[in-house]
């Protein structure tokens, strides 16, 4: 988990990436720059760039938020109990960072039967690195 400081997020996060991120705010559906990414990459999380989800496991869910099936592995993502606005979810966080994510459903795909709905501010997407022999 995260050891550092309030100060030290209010200065590496914009003002919409702390609210989400430190806040656990929610971005307006979808109004998220990586809603509709279909390139072949890594996301990882805004706050520490941990290895969160692979592309594979990106769908269109339809929900409003980048939606995934499944987490890079069973320890990248911490899971609590959400009884915020009147309701009952599991809240999704970095586990490395506690970085707010989003949450995840049970009505994902047959795949894992998991929807990880993911707000885009949490979220970088890296492109795999060229293989730089090619251009010898």
């Amino acid at each position: 988990m995260s050891g550092k400081s309030d100060s030290y997020w209010r200065e590496k996060l914009s003002p919409e990436q702390y609210r989400v991120c430190r806040e656990q705010g929610t971005e307006a559906p979808f109004s998220g720059t990586l809603l509709h990414n279909r390139e072949t990459g890594l996301y990882t999380c805004t706050c520490c760039e941990a290895p969160l989800f692979h592309s594979e496991s990106k769908f269109d869910s339809g929900c409003g938020w980048p939606s995934f099936d499944a987490p890079v592995n069973k320890t990248a993502i911490r899971y609590l109990e959400d009884f915020s606005h009147g309701m009952q979810r599991i809240e999704i966080r970095c586990a490395a960072c506690d970085s707010h994510l989003g949450h995840v459903f049970p009505d994902g795909p047959p795949t894992t039967g998991e929807r990880y709905c993911v707000n885009s501010v949490s979220l970088i997407f890296q492109t795999p690195e060229k293989d730089d022999d090619s251009a010898q």
